[in-house]
Parts: C-alpha cells; structure tokens; sequence
C-alpha cells in the first residue's frame, strides 16, 4: 500500500516538473535546471525501484545517447553556422532534457520520442510562422505517447 503510494507521489511529482518545464520553455524560451533534475531524480528512482516497462541499463545507455545526440546536432549546427547571426537551433536544457527523457523511456523510446516531437514541432511552427519553436512541450507529449504506447501495447 506505501509503495503503491510512493510510487503515484513520485508520478506526480515527476508530472508537476514536466509542466513547469513546457511551460518556462513555452514562455521564455528556457528549460530551467531547478525542475530538470529533480525529474531526473524521480525517473531513476521509479526505473530502477518500480516496475517500469524499461530496464535501469537501458535507461543509463539512452540517456548517454540522448545527451550525445543532442550535443552533436547543436555543436555541427554551431560550426556550421559560426559566420551567420543565427543563433543555435538546440540549446543546453533542450540537450539535457534528451537525456533525462532517455532515463524515463529508454532507447526505443526515445526514439519514437523524437520523430514525434520534431514532427509535431515542425507542424506547430508552420502553422504558426514562428522562428523560435519551443522543443520542451513538443518533446514531453512525445515522451507521454511514447511511454502509453510502450506500457500498453508491447
């Protein structure tokens, strides 16, 4: 019963940062450190104590490869475009938020993850004629599509 509580405690903790995050992202463009942590916190806790439809070394390898991933497209971006005033299109929260989705999905869910949240992101910016589009909100749909998909139909 404690552990059952725990655990919908530790969900709605990890939902609560989840927002905070879309939101700052939404609003001011920044994916503040102070609820990326804390979520990455909650999504070890719950991968490796709980039952969690991936596995604690998978979650480990994603969230290196997310972090590494997202690391190279914004430092071949940056040495690409280093003559132009453009600033980069990813920047350290968005990298960091890769990593902490690799934790709370693993590798075949980041995966799914990602082409949902540059799709839906790329739809959202044509629609909307922005120069700026916010990842964290496009991301963290993907990453809640991604973990119904994985804990209900596989």
């Amino acid at each position: 019963m404690i552990y059952n509580i725990f655990f919908i405690i530790l969900l709605l903790g990890a939902f609560a940062c989840a927002w905070a995050i879309s939101r700052a992202d939404f609003r001011r463009r920044i994916i503040p450190d102070a609820y990326l942590f804390p979520l990455m916190l909650i999504g070890l806790v719950v991968v490796h104590f709980f039952p969690w439809p991936v596995t604690t070394s998978d979650s480990i390898i994603a969230a290196v490869f997310g972090y590494a991933l997202a690391s190279l497209v914004g430092f071949i971006f940056e040495q690409t475009q280093r003559t132009k005033s453009v600033t980069t299109p990813i920047g350290m929260g968005d990298i960091k938020l890769m990593a902490v989705g690799g934790i709370w999905l693993g590798t075949s869910g980041l995966a799914v993850t990602l082409i949902i949240a540059c799709i839906t992101g790329m739809i959202w910016g044509m629609f909307k004629h922005q120069k700026f589009i916010p990842f964290a909100p496009f991301f963290i749909i993907g990453g809640i599509l991604s973990l119904i998909t994985m804990a209900f139909l596989i």
